[in-house]
């Protein structure tokens, strides 16, 4: 295979180099950080679309850019039934979640979590997250560096140290809003990427009706698989459903997502940014579905995995495009630019989330004296910091491949539970502190359980339908070639005799439903615990709630829907005694959204 030339090293520079410009930039512009709001909220003043690009980039990791095409490849594209799961998560975000996060005025989300139950609980969701945060960020750097390193023979450990200072580099000096304008960037990046394979692919296809056809012809397009079992890895219910709750646990109320659509300068602007975000998502699913297609009609006579011209499937994405764009200088640069641009997007999220709940949940409650200009100190080092620590990780995650990932499986466990513990505080006016930490242990307790197990006994094939992958046409002396249905058996079956029953039914659960089975466990849990410790007795303030007033504003815009005053029907001033800690963007302005006789015992939807 061609290898990468100088031109490909100078698109890659100069997309580095164009992320660090945007940095410095906002460090300066308009006075610079003054407070840490400015650095971590990007002062609130932040517009729909600027944000939108924002969410759609770091959602979009290069495990998207890399993993995506092969997981078509492999498994066909029944994944693109996510384009409705993203909806409905938008959906539950947007009127769920956004609207309370928003109306309260909090950095951190945990700081939900001591408002409404206690500071136990805001501490177990802070320490969660950030053990969670970092060994995914180690996985995003170190991951897509591999892969391209041994397909394209880039440096590993240059693009991985390269990437991880310049991401420091600009989180540290631009703070959010840095960090939002510099993913619009790569967003274009990423699409210029992808439309370059596409357009490349079609060419060499002769269309894209060929495409269709061997994609057809292969059984890829297997959009519509209603096997109602859960066991089975991805079919329509598991993508709808399990999806759903997976995702809503990282749009809803996950901080490197939440703390973005925070910072819009109005409830309006918040929840349009994550409507213009779903379109985002669209375009990228169908970029990367296109792409896995491609990928297919070109190789569906040689797959090169099955060949050993490459090792493992994420690596085939740089395959194809240094086979079709070599004679094209610079274009597999963009591609590679466009793989690293997802990292950088990501990462860059995850350092300003982390140093906004390290700031907010562990400093500021406990040194209360600290002053504005000393806090956007602390934050500026707290980036400089987990920039290093992502770095570190990166490092951990070559030591340790297999076993961070199974690490960051583990973890994604958290995400059902944690979704869980907001749903109660949001939606039963009734959930008291008990209830909702016993939920959130179980919740944890029985994801732990299932995601260890399936680390343990992974699923049988039958489960994961891999599709046939064919070498009959490939012009390789017949040594090298194995029939890729062998392979498969022999790695994942233990004889049966090993695999206890509960390694068929109970740990072969799709791992979409490893969140959804955390967070159904913790609702459950939490409820009933609540009634039985009194929780129908306690008077849960209004504005910690979802009410129908929420639901009711999307179809009238007030004015006063500036993000100093959301909502305030009686502003009279206040001193706050025991609400948890104080919040600059709501220094004096009580939310005193309903009088006391409204505060009714129940559901509030």
């Amino acid at each position: 295979m061609a290898r990468f030339t100088v031109w490909d090293y100078v698109v890659f520079a100069a997309m580095l180099l164009i992320s660090a410009v945007i940095g410095v930039y906002y460090a300066f512009v308009g006075g610079g950080q003054k407070t840490s709001k400015d650095f971590l909220t990007a002062g609130r003043s932040m517009s729909a679309l600027p944000v939108a690009l924002s969410l759609t980039a770091s959602f979009m990791s290069a495990v998207t850019v890399l993993g995506t095409p092969a997981e078509i490849y492999r498994y066909g594209a029944v994944f693109c039934v996510f384009a409705i799961t993203y909806c409905l998560v938008v959906l539950c975000s947007a009127e769920i979640f956004l609207p309370v996060f928003y109306r309260l005025g909090i950095t951190s989300t945990y700081e939900y979590l001591e408002l409404r139950f206690n500071k136990y609980l805001r501490l177990c969701g802070t320490v969660l997250f950030i053990i969670q945060t970092t060994l995914y960020t180690g996985i995003v750097i170190y991951a897509p560096a591999l892969a391209l390193n041994q397909v394209t023979g880039f440096d590993l450990w240059g693009a991985v140290v390269a990437t991880g200072v310049v991401c420091t580099f600009y989180c540290t000096l631009g703070g959010l809003k840095a960090v939002v304008w510099t993913d619009v960037f790569q967003v274009g990046i990423m699409v210029a990427g992808f439309s370059s394979v596409i357009i490349r692919a079609v060419v060499v296809q002769e269309g894209i009706g060929r495409i269709v056809n061997d994609s057809y012809h292969g059984g890829r397009l297997n959009f519509w698989d209603f096997d109602p079992n859960p066991l089975q890895r991805h079919t329509f219910w598991t993508i709808v459903i399990g999806g759903t709750f997976t995702w809503t646990g990282i749009y809803g109320v996950n901080q490197s997502q939440v703390q973005r659509y925070i910072a819009c300068k109005s409830r309006f602007h918040a929840k349009l940014s994550l409507y213009i975000n779903l379109l985002g998502l669209w375009a990228i699913m169908a970029c990367a579905a296109l792409c896995g297609l491609a990928l297919y009609s070109i190789y569906k006579d040689c797959d090169p995995w099955t060949a050993k011209q490459v090792s493992a499937l994420d690596q085939l994405m740089p395959y194809l495009v240094l086979d079709i764009l070599r004679d094209f200088p610079g274009v597999p640069g963009l591609f590679v630019a466009s793989a690293y641009s997802g990292t950088l997007s990501t990462v860059s999220s995850s350092i300003n989330a982390l140093a906004a709940v390290t700031v907010e949940d562990l400093i500021k409650p406990y040194f209360r004296s600290l002053s504005e200009k000393k806090l956007s100190w602390i934050s500026m080092g707290m980036s400089l910091f987990y920039g290093g620590v992502c770095i570190a990780m990166a490092a951990v995650a070559s030591l340790l491949g297999a076993l961070l990932q199974a690490a960051l499986s583990i973890f994604g466990m958290v995400g059902g539970p944690l979704l869980g513990l907001f749903a109660l505080g949001i939606l039963c006016s009734f959930a008291n502190g008990i209830g909702a930490f016993v939920g959130l242990v179980s919740g944890f307790a029985i994801s732990l359980w299932v995601g260890i197990g399936s680390q343990i006994y992974p699923p049988l094939p039958e489960r994961t339908k891999p599709l046939y992958l064919s070498t009959a046409g490939c012009n390789i002396s017949s040594g090298n070639i194995t029939s890729t249905e062998i392979p498969l058996t022999t790695i994942f079956s233990t004889p049966t005799a090993e695999r206890p029953a509960l390694a068929d039914n109970w740990y072969s659960l799709s791992y979409l439903y490893f969140s959804t089975l955390g967070t159904l466990i913790t609702v459950f849990v939490g409820i009933i615990i609540s009634l039985l410790t009194g929780g129908l007795k306690q008077n849960t303030d209004r504005k910690f709630l979802l009410t129908k007033e929420d639901f009711l504003s999307n179809f009238s815009r007030s004015k006063s829907e500036t993000p100093e005053n959301v909502e305030v029907l009686n502003c009279k001033p206040f001193t706050m005694a025991d609400e948890g800690t104080d919040n600059p963007a709501f220094s004096h302005i009580e939310m005193d959204v309903a009088s006391d006789k409204n505060k009714v015992n129940g559901l509030h939807m």
